[in-house]
């Protein structure tokens, strides 16, 4: 009997149902790779041609953002998961732990940036301690293809939980790296790599007060992971069949820009001398060889390419002329500088309470000693102490383990007398004070397991003057480099401007996107291409960058800035942000005056 036109349709609905995804509904791969610490206005045919190159022909997104405080793991996080940082608690690279951390030396303020230490904090906040999941763990459940490859600690991040994908990183074939299969052990010997990571080498040499640090870039370490992200680990996805997602994390510019001996003791020429851009061009060498390789496998064309990097980048300043730590002598100090852990240093000698290192067996910290990573305990028992400083760079984190009220008064009133402080945000359940904002008003209060800091403090900006100031920023860093080094975490638009581009068959080509966009962005437009649904636990999420997709439509952009009351001395922290419905975008944060790239609220007239 002849069928109805209705009839065959529904039997072609059902039997499509029925079927297997086609070809043209399945999701595209993707590679995440992130260039560390590299600033969007660095990126040109000369420093970065591949990058430059991708960026003109898919979607060069000028208008970007990392997350503040701009550090690595805190970013990484919003990569992996979506979320801003006071979801996924990971508020700096060096956090208040409320426990001591084996794995640290038995400290309470870890740094985040090593797999064993990731893995106890994952043990005791719930086994999870970013508290969402990851792209790669998402993609896991649909049975895709996962790897993640490159710098320790970002690296081990997009795969903490359960562990399934493939994991290269720093600290592959030692006790504390993650196991490889023995698949992949035998074909990174028949492609004649090691299966013990190499260390970074002479790129490793930060040098002291007196000695430059390192003049090459890290071209050794790298081209072992590029070897075995294009040799091994793409083949082996190809292999099985399913699309896949790849994180390559490029330790360089970051690693370099630190150590980088072309500058000691002096801000110019800073992180912009020859062994940087070396860096760069490490970095940029390393994306070219992972596209040849998708070219070469045939990938190409059904591959997205996401590149961006984790922060910008400063010069690092070390002078001050009020804070009490650089009035004193050290023997590793030149005289009249701020030593690593001055912020610590400040605030015990400011409350008239001993200070102690975590980091040194609790070592206590006398006249004329500082902490030797910065991080300070502060109080008479150091396992009960009144205050815990988490120093990291461009910014510090202040924890009160008691929520005292009286005692974050009197730190916030020290802290606005420092002419390196630019900016200062409190944890609202502390009270308002004024010349602060708070922890909420930049994304820091969530949903996090990872205590919450009481005070986020961020330090002084300003650039070289050498024609783009994003280019020449200074910072002043409590940090163990020297001035004239590299660092990053402040609220200044030279760290907050990350470099990012998009490249592959889900993107427009040769687009220019100007509206606002974020890391946390950038996790979630990676879960929508490869069609990953996200359990979310917080709603600090980023959106889905539609507008860089083929038909996507730009969206509506605002601007706000938000004006602290003034402090007895006038100063008013102040962020700029742009909006995307709600979605936020912090452009530069600070006192003004005090913060690179910060637009001062006009002035009322009388």
């Amino acid at each position: 009997m002849k069928k109805s036109a209705a009839s065959l349709l529904l039997s072609g609905l059902i039997a499509t149902a029925c079927m297997p995804a086609s070809a043209a509904d399945r999701p595209n791969n993707v590679i995440l790779f992130i260039a560390d610490g590299l600033r969007s206005p660095m990126v040109d045919d000369s420093t970065a041609p591949t990058m430059s190159a991708l960026a003109r022909s898919g979607v060069f997104l000028r208008n970007s953002h990392a997350l503040f405080p701009t550090f690595t793991t805190a970013n990484a996080s919003a990569f992996a998961t979506g979320h801003y940082l006071g979801d996924t608690g990971d508020f700096s690279n060096t956090i208040y732990s409320a426990f001591p951390v084996q794995a640290a030396g038995g400290s309470v303020t870890p740094f985040l940036e090593s797999d064993p230490v990731i893995e106890e904090v994952d043990a005791h906040f719930q086994g999870n301690y970013l508290n969402e999941e990851t792209i790669l763990q998402m993609a896991q459940a649909k049975g895709y293809g996962t790897a993640a490859v490159g710098k320790l600690g970002p690296t081990y991040m997009f795969d903490n939980v359960g562990r399934k994908a493939i994991v290269i990183d720093d600290s592959t074939g030692s006790n504390k790296g993650v196991a490889l299969s023995q698949d992949v052990q035998d074909r990174m010997k028949a492609a004649g790599l090691p299966l013990i990571a190499p260390t970074r080498g002479p790129n490793g040499v930060a040098g002291d007060f007196k000695t430059p640090g390192t003049k090459v870039a890290n071209t050794t370490q790298q081209d072992f992971f590029a070897a075995a992200a294009t040799r091994v680990v793409l083949p082996m996805l190809k292999e099985k069949g399913q699309p896949f997602v790849m994180v390559f994390w490029s330790r360089d510019p970051d690693g370099t820009q630190h150590n980088q001996g072309d500058s000691l003791g002096k801000l110019v020429p800073g992180i912009n001398g020859p062994t940087s851009l070396a860096a760069i061009r490490n970095a940029d060498d390393d994306l070219a060889r992972l596209r040849a390789a998708l070219q070469e496998l045939g990938l190409a064309d059904s591959t997205n390419i996401i590149v961006t990097a984790d922060h910008g980048f400063s010069t690092i300043s070390k002078q001050s002329a009020t804070s009490p730590a650089a009035k004193d002598s050290y023997a590793d100090v030149p005289a009249g500088m701020l030593p690593v852990g001055f912020l610590a240093i400040d605030i015990a000698k400011a409350l008239n309470l001993p200070l102690a290192d975590p980091d040194a067996n609790y070592a206590a910290i006398a006249a004329g000693q500082h902490p030797k990573g910065g991080n300070g305990v502060i109080g008479t028992d150091k396992d009960k102490p009144k205050v815990v400083v988490a120093a990291n760079g461009g910014s510090d984190l202040i924890y009160l383990p008691d929520g005292d009220k009286e005692l974050a008064g009197k730190v916030v009133r020290m802290l606005l007398e420092q002419d390196y402080v630019s900016g200062l945000f409190v944890d609202k359940a502390l009270g308002a004070f004024p010349g602060t904002l708070t922890l909420d008003d930049i994304a820091l209060d969530g949903k996090a397991v990872t205590p919450k800091p009481a005070i986020a403090v961020n330090f002084r900006s300003f650039d070289t003057v050498c024609g783009e100031p994003a280019r020449c920023g200074v910072i002043i860093a409590d940090s163990p480099l020297q001035q004239g080094q590299g660092q990053h975490g402040s609220f200044s638009r030279a760290d907050t401007w990350n470099f990012m581009a998009f490249h592959g068959p889900d993107f427009k080509a040769g687009f220019i996107d100007p509206a606002p966009t974020s890391n946390a962005d950038v996790g979630r437009t990676i879960a929508h291409l490869l069609g990953l649904k996200a359990e979310d636990k917080g709603n600090l999420v980023g959106r889905v960058v539609t507008e860089a997709m083929k038909g996507g439509e730009a969206p509506e952009v605002t601007s706000r800035t938000i004006v602290s009351a003034p402090a007895h001395n006038g100063l008013q922290t102040v962020v700029n942000m742009q909006m995307v419905g709600e979605t936020r975008y912090f452009d530069a944060a600070g006192f003004p005056g005090r913060t690179l790239g910060l637009t001062a609220p006009p002035q009322p007239t009388h």
